[in-house]
């Protein structure tokens, strides 16, 4: 029985060519080229058979020489005032992964809420003649609009948005979110519950409180104007906060179940109610926001939290900005919905 001709063999002195990919997979050249540039109409099994040939020979694309054939820099770039990385690092990785299949690079710039640092940064990027731009941030307030930017550059705000109508912006649905983790409380039979929150002039603590209310108006329950308080994004805060809810309040009237801005403020509550010997979940339940493991999973007990799926806003975010980029015109705010992660803070 003769054999195949190994996949290896070579023809020029620089490396296997889209010749030889088309060759040895037995397609056209032009059937090779779309294959690999994810082109045309194309059989899956076609594609499949082009991409496992150019990887087995070694086969990479000119990426200059299609960027000058595409007339794009096969490049996004990313523009973040996240320093810690806390919100911005999961959106990035779900980025990375959706324009992993499309050679597109990533060049990714942090500004740390400094209007001239951003410039700088936006002068470089735009000189890299980059195909489109996303901007993100460490909370989902409305920013001005990044620019000056050139004509019909494709820009995404993920996790921020903008006053700019012409914009498309993508944040977390705070409000949905606050209706989960409230409407659970009130499921495992909370029925005081109160909202230990961020500084009010935060759009999503006002978002999340407006949930808040709108749950307990489902359930029933009349909200007690004693029961929403605000303070600081601490685990310092949430400690207050239960000073002020339950120190000195007959047990009848404390609350039964917490709902935390944020898993900060929530663990704070899980110190201070072990420190006053009041069990949790048992008498009183805590939930937060955010669904950081660093703070769940260390919490005592761990704590039940919302997520707001970062890795999907970020899988979306990349999504559109291809079809953005591809001519699409897709504008307007679009929120995405949260989870709840259940754990022990709330099992009963």
């Amino acid at each position: 029985m003769t054999e195949s001709p190994p996949l290896t063999e070579r023809t020029g002195r620089h490396g296997p060519t889209i010749r030889d990919v088309a060759r040895i997979a037995g397609v056209s050249i032009g059937t090779a080229s779309k294959a690999l540039n994810q082109g045309g109409r194309l059989r899956q099994e076609t594609r499949d058979r082009v991409t496992e040939v150019a990887r087995q020979i070694g086969y990479r694309p000119n990426d200059m020489a299609q960027s000058l054939h595409r007339l794009r820099s096969m490049t996004v770039g990313i523009i973040s005032t996240d320093s810690f990385g806390r919100f911005t690092l999961p959106i990035l990785q779900a980025l990375e992964e959706q324009f992993a299949d499309r050679r597109i690079g990533i060049f990714m710039c942090n500004a740390t809420d400094d209007p001239e640092r951003e410039r700088q940064h936006l002068d470089h990027l735009l000189g890299k003649r980059i195909d489109g731009l996303v901007v993100t941030a460490r909370r989902a307030d409305r920013r001005p609009p990044v620019g000056p930017l050139p004509p019909g550059l494709p820009v995404v705000y993920v996790f921020t948005q903008t006053d700019d109508d012409t914009a498309l912006s993508l944040i977390p649905d705070d409000e949905g979110g606050a209706r989960l983790g409230v409407r659970h409380l009130v499921e495992i039979g909370c029925r005081r519950i109160a909202h230990v929150t961020g500084p009010l002039h935060f759009e999503a603590v006002q978002l999340r409180h407006r949930g808040y209310l709108a749950a307990l108006a489902e359930a029933g329950l009349v909200a007690d104007p004693g029961h929403s308080v605000s303070g600081a994004w601490s685990e310092a805060w949430g400690r207050d906060a239960v000073a002020r809810l339950f120190d000195g309040v007959p047990p009848a009237q404390r609350p039964d179940g917490l709902f935390c801005g944020n898993d900060q403020i929530a663990r704070g509550t899980l110190e201070a109610l072990r420190e006053r010997g009041i069990a949790v979940p048992r008498e009183v339940a805590v939930v937060g926001f955010d669904n950081w493991n660093v703070m769940t999973d260390a919490a005592r007990p761990p704590l039940t939290s919302v997520d707001m799926n970062l890795a999907a806003l970020g899988h979306e975010a990349g999504r559109l900005l291809l079809d953005m980029i591809g001519g699409e015109t897709i504008r307007g705010i679009r929120r995405l919905p949260c989870t709840l992660v259940v754990r022990q803070s709330s099992q009963r």
